[in-house]
């Protein structure tokens, strides 16, 4: 068997293998390897179509390798960090609140959702205090008829930034991370109610 022969073999392999992978990354190496395989099979044996479709899909293959793990990067910074408030600045408007005034009331019409700047504030059905840096008001967006689910009240003057849930679904769209951040803050929230309203082990219903 020559070498041309082997390199035809090898990639052929390659492309056999990805058949059975589930996950892109793996998937993409092994499109590139097979790349990088019929390359040189196409330019032992002459095979001159072979050769320019696979010099073709390797960059092809390297620049969507490169975005995969970039969004990948990207996922992880989201779900690990609090997101920049640069980013929504563009899209909201701010509140200033005094002790003892209501944000909103349970039941009412949900349409934004807020981020603290300053202040202090509490969830009153829940017992839970809000402090700066934290984001309330997002699940309402989630809410089939977006009416609030809980009152939240100004319990020391501060400042919030609000955004509607119209720019929120804009952001979504257009920001990969923004995305996975939305999707990580939801989550934590609703586990959090979740642990709120289940009895301590050990304790009946």
């Amino acid at each position: 068997m020559t070498h041309a022969e082997l390199l035809g073999y090898a990639a052929a392999a390659c492309v056999f293998v990805t058949f059975y992978m589930k996950t892109m990354v793996p998937l993409r190496v092994a499109g590139i390897v097979s790349n990088f395989l019929f390359i040189g099979y196409g330019y032992a044996v002459d095979a001159y179509p072979v050769l320019v479709l696979h010099l073709i899909l390797l960059p092809l293959n390297l620049l969507r390798l490169y975005q995969m793990r970039r969004l990948i990067k990207q996922i992880e910074e989201a779900t690990r960090q609090d997101l920049n408030l640069n980013w929504v600045k563009p899209f909201s408007t701010t509140k200033s609140l005094s002790a003892g005034e209501i944000v909103f009331r349970r039941g009412d019409p949900a349409d934004e959702m807020f981020f603290i700047v300053s202040g202090c504030f509490r969830v009153r059905e829940r017992g839970v205090d809000l402090q700066t840096g934290e984001v309330f008001g997002e699940l309402g967006l989630l809410n089939a008829g977006q009416a609030r689910t809980a009152t939240v009240e100004c319990t020391a003057s501060g400042e919030l930034l609000r955004i509607s849930y119209e720019h929120v679904k804009q952001l979504y769209v257009q920001d990969p991370k923004f995305g996975f951040y939305f999707l990580h803050l939801v989550s934590k929230r609703l586990f959090h109610n979740l642990s709120l309203t289940s009895p301590p082990p050990g304790r009946p219903n």
